[in-house]
């Protein structure tokens, strides 16, 4: 039948010894000329999850024109920076650098100089007490900590404390140094400690801690028409509650561990994972930290469609019946390619009014992938940048003209806020700020935030909008100035040069923040980045470290007010 070596293969190492399955592969991959791993699309590393959303917006050449940025002399000066604006001495962070490298994450460092100042106020405290007495003190110390350890990062909390005690405090003169009787003593009460670590390391329940478990269904603390969830007792710490408020948002599949270091920075709340599926016609899979109330939540109104045919009444004439898909999966940064999408339609016409169930299955499964609709008689093709506006709750229009380009279109929305998801969650703020909001949206985008909370009726008295992408400030500009937005506007470019100086300025104009909102790059947390999929240690999505210093900032700042 005219059928090559090589497809051969591949259709019986894709259905075993199933000759039936054999052969309906061979005549599938026959219809379409050539095997389908030859098509070579514009590819978006969202596609193992389809509910994640990646963009480099960090572009080095940015970075480097920002006149500030070069004021940084180098990679040490902006790290002691960071931390010294996070709250901790000028000494301590030179320190914690020295001690751990300039590649160690912040978080780390941040562990670092949180064990220094701990184990010196416990030397502190026992005081005259004798040699002896006092080192047992500190294995018993360690022990305590052991023995109330739950993941990995406190273990590495753990190491960094025993160390302190081991050779010394961060100090300005460099480490101290023990006699040898002393390090002896010391090597062989760590390696006590290196058992028992060594055996808490190996047990399932460590790692169970480290990762959040996803609802299934993914609704949260619940959702409009679905049954409500088992909730149990939410716990916001007194130094997280009341304003200002905090909204932090990412993608909800990242690496093992990532939430639940996500969840530690920001006071141990626990996350809420929803699919914005249950809000619109698209699946958007995401995870929100906040500390705002669930109580009397309500859904934007008009409520948006929910199907597919809903949404896109157009494609329904031309739907096969085959094709049982009633939503979409998640709004991509890319679309599918013209070459694709004739591939497609060429497979289509050749098998007649029943396709071959390997043709369909083809098919199907590159519609989920690139989100394709039926257009026409065995026509698909990508959906329109307006769309996809649709389907994210943007008003018509929200990214076309000024400048900004197709390509750029679908690349902003395919980061954007699902804004009718965003909004049910915001609902609450409205009966607390009748009068106005004052908000400081990072990682603003395309204003998916600002866009909600207008929708929802609350009056944006003032903005701070920290975006580094130029297209997405014009827009947002421009969605500003159409709706006639009487607060006040202002623009910051790139989040590691927001200072507690630029802060404090914004704050004593207006008296401080009622709301704190966005969501840090998941360009190394999405499922299908398999490149630099190294969670919060990626040079993008560490910025997540940057969303906690301001907000620890804020807080702190207002605290003193």
């Amino acid at each position: 039948m005219g059928f090559s070596k090589e497809m051969v293969i591949k259709a019986v190492k894709e259905n075993g010894q199933n000759e039936g399955a054999v052969l309906d592969a061979l005549l599938a991959y026959k219809t379409f000329e050539e095997s389908p791993e030859d098509e070579h699309v514009l590819d978006d590393p969202c596609h193992a999850e389809l509910a994640s959303n990646v963009l480099d917006v960090y572009p080095d050449k940015e970075i480097c024109e920002n006149e500030e940025f070069k004021n940084l002399s180098t990679e040490k000066d902006r790290t002691v920076s960071l931390l010294v604006e996070m709250g901790y001495q000028a000494e301590e962070a030179l320190a914690a650098i020295d001690r751990c490298s300039l590649d160690t994450p912040i978080a780390e460092l941040v562990e670092f100089i949180s064990a220094a100042q701990f184990a010196y106020h416990t030397d502190a405290q026992l005081g005259e007490l004798s040699y002896d007495n006092k080192i047992h003190q500190h294995q018993k110390v360690c022990v305590l900590f052991l023995s109330e350890l739950t993941c990995s990062s406190d273990l590495r909390f753990l190491n960094q404390l025993y160390t302190m005690f081991l050779i010394g405090f961060p100090k300005l003169n460099g480490p101290v140094y023990m006699s040898k009787k002393k390090r002896k003593f010391y090597d062989n009460e760590m390696r006590k400690l290196q058992k028992q670590r060594k055996y808490l390391e190996k047990q399932p329940m460590d790692h169970d801690n480290e990762i959040v478990h996803l609802p299934n269904p993914m609704v949260g603390f619940g959702v409009p028409n679905q049954p409500s969830p088992v909730l149990f007792q939410r716990r916001i710490p007194d130094e997280a509650e009341g304003r200002p408020y905090f909204y932090f948002e990412n993608v909800a599949l990242a690496p093992k561990g990532v939430w639940h270091t996500m969840s530690r920075f920001l006071y141990y709340i626990d996350p809420e994972f929803v699919d914005s599926k249950f809000f619109c016609a698209a699946a958007r899979k995401r995870g929100y930290i906040h500390n705002l109330p669930i109580e009397n939540r309500s859904q934007l109104l008009p409520t948006p469609p929910s199907t597919i045919h809903e949404a896109l009444p157009h494609t329904k004439q031309y739907w096969p019946s085959w094709d049982k898909r009633m939503q979409l999966n998640c709004i991509l940064t890319c679309i599918g390619s013209a070459k694709l999408t004739d591939r497609i339609k060429k497979a289509v016409e050749k098998s007649g009014d029943e396709p071959l169930p390997g043709v369909k299955k083809y098919v199907i499964q590159q519609c989920k992938k690139w989100n394709l609709i039926w257009v026409g008689k065995n026509k698909v093709a990508p959906l329109e940048p307006h769309e996809m506006e649709m389907l994210m709750g943007f008003p018509p229009n929200h990214t076309r003209g000024g400048g900004i380009s197709r390509t750029e279109q679908y690349t902003v929305l395919g980061n954007a806020f699902q804004v009718d998801t965003v909004a049910y969650h915001l609902s609450v703020l409205k009966r607390m700020f009748p009068d106005g909001i004052s908000v400081l949206s990072l990682f603003s985008g395309i204003g998916g935030a600002e866009v909600a909370l207008h929708r929802l009726g609350i009056p944006l008295r003032n903005v701070v909008s920290v975006e580094i992408s130029e297209t997405c400030r014009k827009i947002l500009q421009s969605w500003w100035d159409e709706t006639n937005q009487q607060g006040k506007l202002i623009h910051f470019h790139d989040i590691r040069m927001v200072t507690a100086h630029e802060l404090e300025k914004c704050m004593s104009t207006f008296g401080g923040f009622d709301l704190i909102i966005g969501g840090s790059p998941c360009n190394n947390l999405a499922g299908g980045n398999r490149s630099t999929r190294n969670g919060l240690e990626g040079s993008k999505s560490c910025l997540f470290f940057e969303y906690y210093r301001i907000i620890e900032l804020v807080r702190s700042m207002m605290r003193h007010r």
